[in-house]
């Protein structure tokens, strides 16, 4: 939940590289729970929920497309 959240930006790049070589190297999952669109960019796929529901997926994500779909998502509400 939130790895980077209270981190500063070089501490948070450190960790996702960390996880993203778990998932690479040791064949490994990593669910990751963010805001931060940057942080939810080095998945594989986003999933984005609402009211504790799956809304929408999200296949090689990029922080301004997440963003994007984000900002769509409060516009809805």
């Amino acid at each position: 939940d939130e790895p980077t959240g209270n981190l500063d930006s070089r501490s948070g790049q450190e960790v996702l590289g960390l996880l993203g070589r778990a998932v690479r190297q040791m064949d490994r999952t990593v669910v990751m729970v963010t805001h931060d669109p940057v942080a939810a960019a080095h998945a594989d796929e986003v999933l984005f929920l609402a009211d504790g529901r799956l809304v929408d997926r999200m296949e090689s994500p990029t922080a301004d497309k997440v963003l994007d779909r984000m900002k769509a998502f409060e516009v809805r509400t």
